[in-house]
């Protein structure tokens, strides 16, 4: 009993820091589909984008010969970086005349085929700049400590990522409900037409909007680069388990989707450690649960039908 409590408790620990970086990139998707109503499929390109700029800088840094912790500020300038760059440019100029399609449905196919395109190239993208090998910037893990819980080391590095995701989900509900910008965020979220008509600059909110969700998708990226290796194909996986996510949540579920990435994490871990044969698939048979009873998420209600 004592192994399998040690286990237990490890694999809750390996999925709250895994979550933490999950929400990360949830979260940003959520607040994308929330305000523009866009499914963005290009969202995991964001994700790896992020993780392969704050692999470089950590390579960057050595060969430098500058001191190692300034890997941390780096990790957080990569995913500005990364998001401010490509967030305004893929919205303004691959997105934004979608907005002009009258019909819904085709409004909707036609974004998902853009974000779907954008994400192919962007994957080239990596491929070309990076090339094919695994990027490794594990050093940073050890900067911190090491915290023994159990028996069991843990990297502070790690461990800190969990306040990360709290302070992120704070600073994001004080951004979207305590400041102008944001309250104007979520006007546009509800109805943008009459947004439009109270002189809210609707089209800057949806830039606005599309922006923090990428730089939330890179700095999940950037975060959890120095955890694991960096290489292609890491943009796919994120995007599908974020989508288990924020379907899990509710789509535009911003707090919901903290609780889902949480629940996830967790049970992708003790799965790992008790049932690796269906690890890989537990995400989505939870996703599949929720959606059996609950269609419109844990966290969301059904929308109101208009007459």
């Amino acid at each position: 009993m004592g192994a399998i409590s040690g286990q237990l408790l490890s694999a809750c620990i390996n999925g709250i820091t895994d979550g933490a970086t999950l929400f990360l990139v949830a979260v940003g998707l959520s607040l994308i589909f929330g305000v523009l109503r866009v499914l963005n499929v290009a969202h995991g390109s964001f994700y790896a984008l992020g993780a392969f700029t704050a692999a470089s800088a950590w390579l960057l840094i050595g060969a430098l010969r500058l001191p190692p912790m300034w890997i941390y500020p780096a990790l957080v300038l990569s995913a500005l970086a990364v998001g401010v760059a490509a967030g305004p440019l893929i919205e303004r100029l691959l997105l934004r005349w979608t907005f002009r399609i009258e019909a819904a449905s085709q409004r909707e196919n036609i974004q998902l085929l853009a974000t779907y395109a954008i994400f192919l190239m962007l994957d080239d993208a990596q491929t070309l700049i990076w090339g094919s090998q695994p990027y490794y910037s594990g050093g940073a893990l050890r900067l911190l400590g090491v915290t023994r819980i159990q028996g069991i080391g843990y990297t502070n590095y790690q461990l800190l990522l969990v306040p990360v995701a709290i302070a992120v989900l704070v600073g994001l509900r004080a951004l979207l409900r305590g400041t102008s910008a944001g309250k104007f965020v979520l006007a546009v979220a509800e109805d943008p037409e009459i947004s439009s008509a109270l002189g809210v600059p609707v089209g800057r909110m949806y830039t606005l909007a599309f922006t923090l969700g990428a730089v939330l998708a890179a700095l999940g990226g950037a975060l959890a680069s120095p955890t694991t290796g960096v290489s292609a194909g890491i943009g796919a996986h994120m995007i599908v388990l974020s989508f288990a996510v924020v379907a899990t949540a509710g789509l535009g579920q911003i707090e919901g989707a903290g609780v889902a990435a949480l629940a996830i994490g967790i049970a992708h871990a003790v799965a790992v450690f008790f049932l690796p044969d269906l690890s890989a698939v537990i995400p989505y048979l939870i996703m599949l649960l929720v959606l059996v009873f609950k269609p419109h998420g844990l966290f969301a209600t059904a929308p109101a039908r208009r007459i």
